[in-house]
């Protein structure tokens, strides 16, 4: 579950990198994409539509020696 959550976390900041802003306004749903899983199978974000949300934050210097 949680490398599910990570690889969809991971699409959406792809997918929302990838658009242009003139292409996407506040509001407009996210574009689909699909992205591989550690566990070998390829998921889409409209797998996910109609589930319950997951928010996934991070601190990146959580693990790092400085």
């Amino acid at each position: 579950m949680k490398a599910m959550c990570l690889v969809v976390a991971v699409g959406l900041l792809v997918a929302c990198a990838a658009a242009r802003a003139a292409e996407l306004a506040p509001g407009d749903p996210a574009p689909e994409f699909s992205l591989p899983g550690s566990d070998g199978k390829t998921y889409k974000l409209s797998d996910f539509k109609g589930k319950q949300a997951v928010v996934l934050a991070w601190f990146p210097k959580a693990f790092t020696g400085g």
